[in-house]
């Protein structure tokens, strides 16, 4: 089984004295049930339950927690023993009055750990009529990172990635794997076929297998068949749109904006393709402007580099700045700081500043503490960076940052039209998971107030 980040934070929720029943997201494929089962030898008693088969979503039809827990053990026929148990309840979804009875578990029995999961889970939280707010904990499950990547595969790269700065010593073979994991990809299936056969071309059949099931949910999450067939539409052509897109004639078709906005909506929901929306805040709170163009970001890069045919581009590939207008790069750290953010929902943001005189746009921001930090994914010269000057001469601070192909380093500089100093922290684009500890150090180290 494939070492899991999140497997740290079961851990400690484990050991909580305030312990609630936890309901883990994310899309399907993505480890849910397997980090459970490793999650489970650190049990004495685990009960595993699937509400996809009918013996077990019966169960919940039974009056009180009591006989849930123990017609669970019968069933599953274990005879229980001293010491923690846990209560694993899979395909959530499937039973509204399931959902209901979580708040139960934290009620009447919260010596008995609760983990509850499903595939389609965000569709049946809108249909639960008394959801036990307050009473569950959420922890958000993504692809594989490139830290965990690291961890399965390279160890030893793992240590150098974690030093702060990363060493010139360790850039190339970080960059050489980041390069490799591109490839690969993040979906646990994937990497643990790769691992086992140290085959990267038969990866195709897998990551069309994969694409393939999530074209055939759109039948369990769409509200009537012209809805199933605008989403096939868009699972479709959406991997070919270069940039930001509007909803009218998406993908080449007669399709109205409203019939387009339903069917991305329900796809941002399942967490296949999520809706990338700009900010024009140049200080806290960094707001979406729903009014605007949004981006697609896909559930993993590595297959949406199957989609585009771009493996044989990827192969001893130098720069992914290079590769597909550089949208590839751009997609994979948004990816990777999607995935470090596992106790709340994280979407990343772009900024935008469109007038008369000309429009502007900055790759990604981020929020820390007071202040929006620009971050352009990009190569070249300090002096291309054109839509990042923009926003430095508005903003409250002057630090920015690039990710990009080369080796860390801080510099100083000024805009060209302003002559606003500031500081440029260039970051090889590997460290995408390291961001937020990035820009702590860079807050220190400069004594940005």
């Amino acid at each position: 089984m494939l070492q899991r980040n999140s497997l740290d934070f079961l851990l400690k929720w484990q050991k909580s004295k305030k312990r609630k029943p936890l309901l883990l997201r994310g899309a399907r494929q993505v480890g849910k049930t397997t980090l459970v089962r490793m999650l489970a030898k650190y049990y004495s008693n685990y009960v595993e339950l699937n509400l996809e088969k009918a013996n077990d979503k019966s169960l919940f039809d039974l009056e009180n927690i009591e006989q849930i827990i123990n017609g669970a053990f019968l069933l599953n026929k274990i005879s229980p023993k001293k010491g923690p148990t846990l209560f694993f309840i899979d395909e959530i979804q499937e039973s509204p009055e399931a959902i209901k009875q979580l708040r139960y578990f934290y009620e009447e029995r919260p010596d008995i750990h609760v983990i509850a999961a499903g595939s389609l889970l965000e569709f049946a939280l809108k249909k639960v009529p008394s959801f036990p707010v307050g009473r569950i904990d959420y922890l958000y499950l993504h692809p594989i990172n490139f830290d965990e990547y690291l961890q399965a595969c390279h160890p030893q790269a793992l240590e150098v990635l974690h030093q702060v700065p990363v060493p010139d010593y360790g850039h190339d073979i970080l960059l050489q794997k980041f390069h490799d994991y591109a490839l690969i990809g993040g979906m646990p299936e994937v990497l643990s076929d790769y691992i086992e056969s140290n085959d990267m071309v038969g990866l195709n059949k897998v990551y069309k297998k994969l694409w393939t099931a999530y074209k055939d949910d759109a039948e369990k999450y769409a509200k009537n068949n012209t809805n199933k067939t605008i989403i096939k539409h868009v699972i479709d052509t959406a991997p070919y749109q270069l940039d930001r897109i509007k909803f009218e004639n998406f993908g080449n078709s007669n399709y109205r904006s409203r019939e387009v906005g339903e069917a991305l909506r329900a796809l941002d929901l399942s967490k296949v393709i999520r809706l990338i929306y700009p900010t024009s805040s140049l200080i806290p709170p960094l707001i979406s402007n729903f009014k605007k163009r949004p981006r697609l970001q896909f559930l993993d890069t590595g297959m949406l580099n199957q989609i585009l045919l771009l493996q044989s581009e990827l192969i001893g590939i130098k720069d992914l700045s290079n590769l597909h207008t550089g949208r590839i790069i751009e997609h994979l750290i948004g990816q990777e700081l999607i995935s470090i953010h596992t106790e709340f929902e994280f979407t990343p943001s772009f900024w935008t500043r469109e007038n008369s005189n000309g429009n502007a746009e900055v790759d990604l921001v981020y929020q820390y503490q007071k202040h929006i930090i620009p971050i352009e994914i990009k190569s070249g010269k300090q002096g291309t960076l054109r839509s990042l000057h923009q926003f430095i001469e508005r903003t409250n601070h002057s630090f920015a940052i690039r990710m990009y192909a080369g080796v860390f380093k801080i510099e100083k500089h000024q805009t060209p039209k302003g002559n606003k100093p500031y500081w440029l922290m260039n970051l090889p684009y590997y460290l995408g998971t390291q961001l937020p500890t990035y820009i702590a150090y860079f807050v220190e180290k400069y004594n940005m107030k």
